[in-house]
């Protein structure tokens, strides 16, 4: 790569940011009819009050347009006015000039070939391709796992600006006209077995967020959005994480959570000063933390099974103890999430086990499930027609959409009893979660981007 010394700053996009527009009290109201990051508005994976999407489609019934995407990629596509953007990494048939060097570690294989690395700006109402933006190209420094791609993370915008990361391969930020304002080089990224990466970065009051944990030397980077340049690094003591960061505001201070194996830890997203540093969840700690309330639940489901929450109040090292005058309000050592989110809405958490399509719901001020069996034991329940799930449960208009990576999306009723609305079949493999805004579900499969509406 051609960046490694340093970053390119566009100055006269510059001048269009300092004036703080993009991060003040317009975007806090506009993000909330947009789905401008992975897990939606507020990163909860819950749709605007007024979205009102259909609960009935498939291949040949209420597809607005369906569109081929160039390139291989596993992100949520995002969404901002009339603008959808995804991600998407291309194989050339050039070769690099210099081989990249096989890590030890690696198990999986490492292609030839020169990538390029491609933003995406589609047209929301027909499909139509906006602009393509090639931020970089280059040879692949590890593997990835058989089931992730080179673009796994979800870009995310304010309405003005689109940042995306493709973590050793750089992070860029574009005007929402394709134009590069400026990128950043991390330096590489050595991951578990060389499964990839995936982490998607995190906007919040002018700073972006890209957690950086791996094998060789785990940190946490908090970016200038303007202009890139880093406000704050901290090293972390994390093997690889695949989880993005949860921020959440508490009696004014802002906090920035990051889910992990060896800790779940709270950084005050001004200065990056641990504000409290709690026990963490297993290996490969994929699932992002979320809110419910002043508590925040983190999980992890591989070699094992954790889900942890935490009081957002609390303060240094939180003690490993379940009490409803402790800090951890409760503890579940069964039935959770590998790689799917879980979603908070109504005081009730649901998530899957591990990644097949069982899915509990969880009371989630106590931890107690509400799901119950015929018999009336509490436990989880499978979910009809769906096999392997990675997309993360989202909801809308009291309805939670689970999709499988199938292609089938279940749509069930928001409720404390288990109800199946719909079944919804595509002919695709999809394993990026859906985004919904208003009367629209936009759903990324394996080969085409797909934008499902009621059809008139």
């Amino acid at each position: 790569m051609n960046f490694r010394m340093g970053y390119l700053i566009s100055t006269c996009a510059l001048g269009l940011l300092v004036n703080g527009f993009a991060f003040g009290q317009d975007f806090e109201q506009a993000k909330l009819n947009n789905w401008h990051q992975w897990r939606g508005p507020d990163a909860s994976g819950v749709a605007a009050t007024d979205a009102n999407p259909p609960t009935q489609w498939s291949d040949q019934s209420n597809i607005k347009w369906k569109v081929p995407i160039v390139g291989e990629g596993s992100s949520t596509p995002i969404v901002w006015g009339n603008q959808v953007f995804i991600l998407s990494a291309i194989e050339t048939d050039r070769k690099p000039d210099v081989a990249p060097v096989r890590h030890p570690d690696t198990r999986t294989e490492l292609p030839s070939n020169v990538f390029q690395f491609v933003v995406w700006s589609f047209d929301r109402n027909t499909g139509d391709v906006l602009w393509k933006k090639v931020v970089t190209e280059a040879a692949p420094i590890e593997g990835r796992h058989s089931t992730t791609t080179y673009a796994a993370a979800s870009p995310t915008t304010d309405g003005k600006y689109v940042y995306a990361s493709f973590g050793s391969y750089g992070v860029f930020c574009l005007t929402t006209k394709g134009d590069l304002v400026w990128k950043r080089d991390l330096g590489d990224m050595r991951t578990r077995r060389g499964w990839g990466e995936a982490v998607s970065p995190v906007l919040h009051d002018g700073k972006l967020v890209v957690n950086w944990d791996q094998e060789e030397q785990s940190a946490i980077f908090v970016l200038n959005a303007t202009d890139g340049e880093t406000i704050w690094k901290k090293d972390r003591t994390e093997p690889t994480t695949w989880a993005t960061p949860l921020v959440a505001v508490v009696d004014g201070r802002t906090q920035l959570i990051t889910n992990g194996t060896n800790s779940v830890i709270s950084y005050d997203l001004t200065n990056g000063a641990i504000i409290w540093e709690a026990p963490g969840t297993t290996l490969n700690a994929i699932p992002c933390p979320v809110r419910s309330g002043d508590q925040v639940i983190c999980m992890g489901g591989y070699q094992g099974k954790a889900a942890i929450s935490i009081d957002l109040r609390s303060q240094g090292r939180v003690k490993n103890v379940v009490g409803p005058e402790e800090k951890i309000k409760w503890r579940l050592d069964q039935h959770t999430s590998y790689v799917p989110s879980p979603v908070v809405t109504n005081g009730r958490v649901y998530f899957t086990k591990s990644n097949r399509a069982i899915l509990s719901c969880l009371d989630a001020e106590t931890g107690e499930m509400i799901f119950k069996n015929q018999d009336g034991v509490a436990e989880p329940v499978r979910l009809p027609e769906l096999k392997n799930m990675y997309a993360s449960p989202v909801v809308a208009s009291d309805q939670i959409f689970l999709t499988s990576r199938e292609g089938t999306t279940l749509v069930i009723k928001n409720s404390p009893k288990f109800e199946v609305l719909s079944t919804n079949r595509l002919s695709e493999e999809i394993d990026a979660s859906p985004a919904i805004v208003g009367g629209q579900i936009f759903l990324r499969g394996k080969k085409n981007l797909y934008c499902v509406e009621q059809a008139n």
